[in-house]
């Protein structure tokens, strides 16, 4: 299955089956796993139904499920390749800002001067 060839509605409808279907396995009313997740009943019967409105509310039930692992590519920093890191430091080189030099001229170095 490739999940966008589906439409934003059977996706949610899906994700609401499972969480259903994991709640009963787990043996949990939607009464508790409101009260749990400190989200109103009708919130629950929305999410099992598909209707999630809000992003919220979908992560405390998650939690309480046990199931909020399925988040975790999302909220992880992506590490650098180290070709990826070697251009990235090669490329703050380039642009780091020059400073301008003082050189100190010696006697030799000094014009004489026309007054």
């Amino acid at each position: 299955m490739n999940i966008y060839s589906l439409t934003d509605t059977l996706i949610q409808q899906r994700i609401g089956d499972k969480i259903r279907a994991l709640r009963l396995r787990q043996n949990i009313t939607q009464v508790n796993l409101a009260s749990d997740a400190q989200v109103s009943l009708s919130s629950v019967k929305k999410i099992e139904r598909g209707q999630i409105g809000s992003f919220d509310s979908l992560i405390r039930v998650l939690r309480v499920l046990g199931k909020l692992d399925v988040l975790q590519q999302l909220v992880e920093e992506e590490e650098m390749s180290p070709n990826e890191y070697y251009e990235f430091v090669n490329s703050k080189k380039k642009k780091s800002r020059q400073r301008a030099t003082s050189v100190k001229k010696t006697d030799n170095d000094k014009e004489e001067s026309e007054w």
